[in-house]
């Protein structure tokens, strides 16, 4: 049985909600975009992720009766507003990008319209599901390339932040592109492959070395990876490996096997523990490593000349640690009065921080010849593209900067997910997912997914979306003078 996660939620969103509703403002339409600002790490595009979590969410959203008497408890709810709460149930849209799109900053992720309670009081668990995941998968994407095909385990339970940082998180990662996770749960409940070795503590149970990797071997013949730097790698681990290797599984047929190493100069140890294993017949032997690695160690010692076949990463991935805050931000952007759209800008001294106005259309760009992305472009709802003509398309900042398509294609991103409050939308099997977001990463140019100074990936407005803005901030501006 899933929690009942409806008041998760901030508690703004019910102080504005009963404001809303006692001012008869409740059934106002309006239009809120999720989007975020910058990509983690200074990379060239983020990944959408947590849209499965939002749906359910959406799904089972009701006040039960004792999260309506903890409310009349808090004695600044009204009783007519507590009594609507009791039926309370979404009955909005909602448009998306499909988890596992590269996404990319200021363009809508994901679009709400809704009367205004139900818009404003899904905005908490919708940013802090899509955060969340959107910065993991982002994360577990840059570890996977910097990998270079070699297979990434997800292994960061344990340093992650909550039970839901650890499922949801080996969720995201292999959306992201990681092969597997250490987290059983995630596998029961998501169907993400489970795998895992021994712990130090089962070499340390033994009376020694040699009698715990055979007793291992002896339990798991077929699946057999043995870690080496209990004691010492060179010395002891890796000796002790290939005697068990040679006595237990090589004569029975089986080369499917391997080492693990944990700590110590990895390089170094990978390259001598190579040679040891090709040295004793033992090509087929794979070497797992782990210890506290991420994309840039991974990319050293593969530089290096490391001899690995696949990782396990942990705390620096689960927790995205070196920029562990993804950003994403829910604004208004529109209202409804008597069935017509009013855009609405939010205007900051921040000029980052400048919303764009209306309810929106994401467009793709793809160049037929290629296949690539070219850029996105942001239109107003009604607007509608012909791919038979030329479009030009210009940076919203740089206006001069201008570029002009004649053989593309164009892929609307935002797609129904509900409407009227009913689901119209099928969340993929997550190896769907997966493979998804691995063929959509190859559209982008390798320019775009350098890990530094990747190349800027247009976002541009429209000719109608970029009047709206202008003719919004103008009468800002006029209204202040």
């Amino acid at each position: 049985m899933k929690p009942n996660n409806t008041l998760l939620c901030d508690f703004y969103e019910l102080t504005m909600a009963n404001g809303y509703y006692t001012l008869g403002k409740s059934d106002e339409i309006a239009y809120f975009d999720m989007f975020f600002r910058n990509v983690p790490d200074g990379g060239g595009f983020a990944i959408a992720a947590g849209l499965e979590q939002v749906i359910d969410y959406i799904k089972t959203l009701k006040f039960t009766d004792e999260d309506i008497e903890y409310l009349r408890g808090k004695g600044i709810f009204s009783e007519d507003f507590l009594k609507y709460l009791k039926n309370f149930k979404f009955t909005g849209d909602i448009y998306a990008v499909p988890e596992g799109t590269p996404i990319f900053p200021n363009e809508p992720i994901l679009t709400v319209r809704a009367p205004a309670v139900e818009a404003q009081f899904v905005e908490t668990f919708i940013l802090l599901s899509i955060n969340h995941q959107s910065l993991i998968a982002t994360k577990a994407n840059r570890v996977v390339r910097a990998a270079q095909g070699r297979p990434v385990a997800e292994f960061g339970s344990r340093r992650a932040q909550g039970a839901d940082g650890a499922i949801l998180g080996a969720r995201a990662s292999y959306i992201g592109g990681c092969s597997a996770t250490a987290c059983t749960i995630s596998d029961r409940d998501y169907a993400i492959p489970a795998t895992g070795t021994m712990a130090h503590s089962w070499v340390q149970m033994f009376d020694n070395e040699y009698e715990a990797f055979r007793a291992y071997c002896r339990c798991y013949p077929n699946a057999s990876t043995l870690l080496v730097d209990t004691y010492d790698v060179l010395r002891s681990g890796v000796p002790n490996a290939i005697r068990v290797f040679k006595e237990e599984l090589v004569p029975k047929g089986i080369d499917n096997f391997g080492i693990r190493i944990d700590s110590g100069d990895i390089t170094y140890l990978t390259v001598k523990a190579r040679k040891m294993l090709d040295d004793a017949g033992l090509k087929n032997c794979k070497i797992v490593v782990s210890n506290s690695l991420d994309e840039n160690i991974i990319r050293d010692i593969i530089a290096q000349g490391a001899k690995i076949d696949s990782f396990g990463v942990g705390e620096r991935l689960i927790t995205a640690k070196s920029n562990p805050v993804f950003g994403g931000v829910y604004k208004l952007v529109a209202k409804e009065e008597n069935g017509v759209i009013i855009p609405k800008i939010k205007i900051s001294e921040n000029p980052e921080k400048i919303t764009n106005p209306h309810f929106k259309k994401l467009y793709r760009l793809y160049d037929k010849e290629s296949g690539k992305a070219e850029a996105d472009l942001m239109c107003v709802y009604d607007e509608k593209l012909d791919t038979s003509k030329p479009l030009e398309i210009f940076d919203p900042v740089q206006t001069w900067k201008r570029k002009t398509f004649v053989n593309y294609t164009a892929r609307e991103l935002l797609v129904p997910i509900f409407l009227n409050g009913e689901c119209v939308y099928k969340s993929p099997a997550i190896s769907d997912i997966r493979d998804y977001c691995a063929k959509q990463i190859d559209t982008l140019w390798d320019e775009v997914k350098r890990f530094e100074n990747p190349h800027g990936y247009y976002v541009d407005l429209s000719q109608k979306l970029w009047d709206t803005k202008h003719k919004l901030l103008s009468e800002s501006v006029k209204s202040k003078s």
